[in-house]
């Protein structure tokens, strides 16, 4: 049997993981009897820290691979985003895990149709103002990108097609509307059209076609979701995202009676008053986030 571990949004820099957390981290893959390891993207926000993380791990005898998320992408050119040169890298590139399956990895990229109304210039201009990535230098319209990008992965998926293969993808991106949430609450709905740049619905629609992709491995929502197993795929969602996101982040305030409502982006402030007591909680409770973060797959041999 080989065991795959996907890990996706680990956020090294802004989580500021010791190599004594990251040393954690192999510990619980070596005991869960790992036998190789894919980073997801959005492993940090400089290219070079991500690359120490890949090479951190293949050091502790994970063989790892890794595609990039939109926070690398920020400190890329648009070449080498899509063609890194190095061995590891894989974007529309595979591997093989077994004679019949191999690992495709693939970074992907936002058609804008999970946005509750699909209105792409609206949708550009608020990219603009609040997304992360608008620094990225792409030459096209991200729509454009995707779709370009979503050809290469097709001709790629036919020919592991062709060859017979299993196939587990793993990208960093949304593939499926049933991973996007839509809110409610009038102060909270701007997210609604936020959700734009979480993935592509073509995506999806794209794997649907394919009988041989066993599962799909994703993240970036920083939100997890419970399997779910559509067209014949699995799909998991399983991000780390950032520490004030964490489960053991919501449990140590709450323990504290530090807040009366969770609002993760508002814990930063609490976290560095309270930085000792917190520190020591997350020593105590990191081990469980990391396996709550992450996706574990069995292969028959």
């Amino acid at each position: 049997m080989k065991r795959l571990a996907v890990v996706s949004d680990l956020h090294a820099d802004i989580n500021h993981f010791s190599d004594e957390e990251l040393g954690l981290l192999a510990d619980i893959l070596r005991e869960k009897q790992v036998t190789h390891l894919h980073l997801a993207g959005d492993i940090a926000n400089k290219v070079l820290r991500a690359l120490e993380i890949v090479a951190f791990f293949s050091g502790q005898g994970l063989p790892t691979t890794f595609n990039w998320g939109n926070h690398e992408m920020a400190d890329l050119t648009e070449a080498t985003i899509e063609n890194y040169p190095h061995p590891a890298f894989l974007n529309c590139r595979s591997v093989a895990l077994t004679e019949k399956t191999v690992l495709l990895g693939y970074n992907g990229w936002y058609d804008y149709r999970f946005a509750e109304k699909y209105q792409p210039d609206k949708l550009r201009q608020m990219k603009n103002v609040y997304w992360y990535d608008r620094v990225i230098p792409w030459s096209d319209s991200d729509p454009q990108i995707e779709a370009r990008l979503r050809e290469q992965l097709q001709l790629r998926l036919d020919e592991l097609q062709a060859a017979d293969k299993q196939v587990i993808l793993a990208t960093h991106f949304v593939p499926k509307k049933e991973f996007i949430v839509y809110q409610k609450e009038e102060k909270f709905r701007r997210w609604n059209d936020l959700n734009a740049f979480l993935g592509s619905e073509h995506l999806g629609d794209l794997l649907d076609c394919y009988q041989n992709i066993s599962h799909c491995v994703f993240g970036h929502t920083h939100r997890r979701f419970a399997d779910q197993v559509l067209a014949g795929t699995t799909y998991s969602c399983r991000p780390l995202g950032y520490f004030f996101e964490w489960a053991l982040t919501r449990d140590f305030v709450f323990e504290n009676q530090l807040v009366t409502e969770y609002r993760p982006a508002k814990l930063r402030g609490i976290l560095r008053r309270n930085q000792a007591a917190f520190a020591d909680y997350r020593k105590i409770h990191l081990a469980e986030e990391f396996q709550k973060g992450m996706t574990v797959i069995d292969i028959p041999v």
